[in-house]
């Protein structure tokens, strides 16, 4: 007679573990999880303050006619800097369309991070050699993408594991299930991260489940699961950090559901004050998780004045060359069209093509 599994062993904390008040003060630790130690949490700090910048940077650009399109990540930095930081550089990373920053302080070309958001056919930049997916916008396809890779890693033997970003509307689209089921059949090196900013473009969390979190729904495919605070970058790094390391030593997936909040609207096409008012906008920007973690590290003196504007003048300098480049026009190729569709060009592609050719060639004359 085979035994059920403990339930107990697969339900998140009751309430999101924390390490950090919302003032920066530092409450009792969760005995389940470590303290990171204090170089990873200046070097945080310093991932925070540069993929603000960059993200502040990218809004703007959206403005200027430079980007089609630019999701901000505006107070979720904690969650994007927290689950780089715990990854290995052979680690992979699923990102999401609202991932740029994550992507940028992985180390990725902020240029080619931005060239899908310009409007291009493709990702700009190499999946196989960075370990970064291209950044999904359909929700939650690339959960089971996640699934697949990881798996994939496991049958090679290769001592990595994949994390998967995904909004909290994601978890309400049948990949996600799928992808929880698949991992926890498999058991395979995968983690995911829930980004729950509380809203699905416009549909609040109430109005997406009747779960008393989205963590909770890791028990039903037997994925132990947590729920941390979200804008408690020192909660984020430890939590991730051991469901990673868990997932590196054979213990299958897990699930992190990190409760945090989009501060911006949902693109720049997006208009907010349709669905939440500046007051729940003001009280969330009192959780702010840079400011959080300044004021901690401050308090255990592992931060002070000029680490603080040193921090500021990376940031600057780094946006100043991303505006610089972004400011040129990129050199396209029209034909790149027809690249890619089929191994072989079929007769209907090469007659579309010679029509061009001879439009382009008639509009320079």
């Amino acid at each position: 007679m085979s035994h059920p599994q403990v339930v107990d062993g697969l339900l998140p904390a009751p309430v999101p573990v924390r390490f950090v008040a919302e003032d920066g003060t530092a409450v009792d630790p969760p005995a389940d999880y470590p303290m990171p130690a204090g170089e990873r949490l200046t070097e945080a700090y310093r991932r925070m303050v540069v993929g603000r910048r960059f993200d502040r940077q990218a809004t703007a650009l959206t403005k200027q006619g430079r980007l089609a399109v630019y999701p901000s990540s505006l107070g979720q930095e904690a969650c994007q800097i927290g689950g780089v930081l715990a990854l290995r550089d052979t680690d992979w990373l699923f990102p999401t369309y609202r991932d740029s920053v994550a992507l940028v302080s992985r180390g990725l070309d902020p240029v080619e991070v931005l060239t899908l958001l310009r409007g291009d056919w493709h990702c700009g930049y190499d999946p196989g050699a960075v370990r970064v997916a291209p950044q999904c916008t359909p929700l939650a396809t690339q959960t089971i993408h996640a699934v697949g890779m990881a798996e994939a890693l496991r049958r090679k033997g290769e001592d990595a594991v994949v994390l998967a970003f995904i909004g909290d509307g994601g978890t309400s689209e049948g990949d996600f299930h799928e992808a929880l089921n698949y991992a926890g059949v498999l058991r395979c090196p995968v983690v995911f991260l829930v980004q729950n900013n509380k809203y699905a473009i416009s549909v609040p969390l109430a109005r997406q489940t009747a779960a008393p979190a989205l963590a909770y729904k890791g028990v039903g495919y037997g994925v132990p699961s947590e729920q941390v605070d979200g804008n408690d970058l020192v909660a984020v790094l430890s939590v991730l950090t051991a469901a990673v390391e868990r997932a590196r030593g054979g213990g299958g997936p897990f699930l992190v559901e990190a409760h945090t909040y989009r501060m911006d609207p949902h693109t720049n096409a997006d208009d907010p004050t349709r669905y939440r008012d500046d007051d729940e906008v003001a009280r969330w920007a009192q959780a702010d998780p840079l400011i959080r973690l300044e004021t901690y590290l401050r308090g255990r003196g592992l931060l002070d004045d000029e680490g603080v504007a040193a921090a500021a003048r990376a940031a600057d300098e780094y946006a100043a060359r991303v505006r610089e480049r972004m400011n040129a026009d990129p050199e396209t190729d029209p034909f790149e069209l027809f690249d890619h569709v089929f191994a072989e060009p079929t007769p209907q592609l090469r007659e579309q093509r010679d029509l061009l050719r001879a439009e382009l060639t008639a509009t320079e004359e």
